[in-house]
């Protein structure tokens, strides 16, 4: 292909893309297909000689597409959204055709301080303290891990970095029993060990239980355990719960643990400043990640990650071989440093391009229609016969399930929503997960798409409701 014919195509795809985002909510949301499918129709070897873009694009419609669940639908309304827009996708294109790899401020000069200052844009936007400092992760994942890999450093002078585990004392993690798996990958890939997670008890309304919290933890430096880090949540995976910010930040003062928060998902919320409420002792907080490629519009990856002491963080990550030395190190960021990874994306820019197209009142009034559609449907549940909430809904996430009046063995209803779950999305007119809340099987229906509007509500709200009559008759 040659800069003619790629003038061309590019235009094509730019008149594709437009067109699949107007008319994305006509595909069915979940594709009727089954494992094999898709690979079946796919040759074992590759091609010896270079094929044309237009055998290679009719390709992606008949084969690819019949075979994508469609996130950008306005009825996915399943696990949590991985959100995009048009300032998003464009900034993508951009990022695609320089190529460039902004290790360090030397290899993107533009890059290092578009990010630095997008951060700083991003940390006020949320209610922040001024001294955090932020750099762009690709997920949470990788966001958590790097504030585990801190609190170990930090507790342990780093020594493990230096010697590895072999001469310590365990070292223990603490979160709620609804806290990510993440963490869970985490906290074996960073050397702590599966054995000495803590898993703590969760209230009614699903947030960590600070006495059992601060139990476990004396429990702990009693059998010589040293207690290193406590993960908070701010908007669990499973029913957008808020653990108690201000009594853990308490916890981890008076113990000298290292504190992170996971607000992967809700931490778009505080763009609202009526959600503020719940980093209330954020000023303890040694680490802070969300993600604005799940309900910021941004689309995936794009993790924000924010810290109290960032030479702490370089410190944890630093390597200086002679070859990426360069004059300016001492004057500049290089967040090669900053993370696990060497090589990194110019993420910033789309977040830059999301910001200033929406503008900060724009993204606030998108975040309060989803919460106020979330509401809305909440009352319509409460009313609904044979229908329950099983969790709060703080947010725009909704945990609820069928559950007839005649019915009460809970071994046949999560059955039964295990078979309403499967014929909604059978329907291919909405997608929606599940999760289990004390041993209940429940559907989980999140609001959060860039474009959703109430007549999407209403008709996933429809479809739930006539395949639940038609199991009864």
């Amino acid at each position: 292909m040659d800069s003619t014919q790629f003038r061309k195509e590019a235009h094509k795809l730019a008149d594709w893309m437009a067109d699949y985002f107007e008319q994305v909510e006509d595909y069915p949301v979940k594709p009727e297909v089954q494992p094999g499918d898709i690979i079946q129709q796919l040759p074992e070897s590759p091609p010896d000689s270079g094929e044309s873009f237009d055998k290679i694009f009719k390709d992606f419609q008949q084969v690819i597409m019949p075979g994508m669940t469609h996130w950008e639908s306005p009825s996915f309304m399943g696990y949590f959204p991985a959100n995009k827009s048009y300032p998003s996708v464009l900034a993508e294109m951009l990022t695609a055709t320089l190529g460039a790899q902004c290790m360090s401020w030397v290899t993107s000069p533009a890059a290092t301080e578009l990010e630095e200052r997008v951060m700083e844009w991003l940390r006020d936007m949320i209610g922040l303290p001024a001294h955090f400092s932020g750099v762009i992760q690709d997920t949470a994942s990788t966001s958590t891990l790097a504030a585990l890999l801190m609190a170990r450093e930090q507790a342990t002078d780093f020594e493990v970095n230096k010697a590895g585990f072999s001469s310590r004392r365990p070292l223990a993690v603490y979160c709620s029993s609804e806290t990510h798996s993440s963490i869970e990958k985490d906290v074996k890939i960073a050397g702590f060990g599966h054995k000495y997670l803590r898993k703590i008890p969760v209230n009614s309304d699903f947030s960590i239980n600070i006495q059992a919290l601060e139990k476990k933890i004396q429990a702990d430096l009693k059998q010589g355990i040293e207690p290193t880090c406590v993960v908070a949540t701010l908007g669990t995976t499973g029913s957008t719960a808020v653990d108690s910010l201000p009594e853990i930040a308490d916890i981890c003062r008076r113990y000298d643990i290292f504190l992170h928060v996971d607000a992967a998902y809700a931490g778009t919320a505080l763009l609202l400043p009526e959600h503020r409420t719940m980093i209330e002792g954020i000023e303890q907080v040694n680490s802070f990640v969300f993600n604005p490629h799940k309900w910021m519009f941004t689309n995936f990856d794009c993790s924000a990650f924010f810290v109290r002491d960032q030479s702490l963080l370089v410190r944890t990550f630093e390597i200086m071989p002679e070859y990426l030395k360069t004059a300016e190190d001492k004057r500049v960021r290089n967040y090669r440093d900053w993370g696990i990874q060497l090589g990194r994306r110019f993420r910033a820019l789309k977040l830059w391009f999301v910001i200033r197209d929406f503008g900060v009142k724009g993204l606030q009034e998108k975040i309060r229609l989803h919460i106020k559609l979330a509401q809305d449907l909440e009352q319509a549940i409460r009313q609904a016969p044979n229908f329950e909430l099983l969790a709060p809904v703080p947010f725009n996430l909704l945990c609820f399930r069928y559950h007839p009046a005649h019915l009460s063995d809970e071994k046949k209803l999560n059955r039964l929503n295990k078979t309403l779950l499967e014929q909604i999305n059978k329907t291919g007119e909405l997608f929606i997960t599940h999760t289990k809340l004390s041993g209940r099987y429940t559907l989980r229906m999140v609001i959060g798409n860039t474009h959703v509007e109430q007549r999407h509500v209403e008709q996933a709200w429809n479809v739930i409701s006539e395949q639940a009559a038609k199991l009864r008759e």
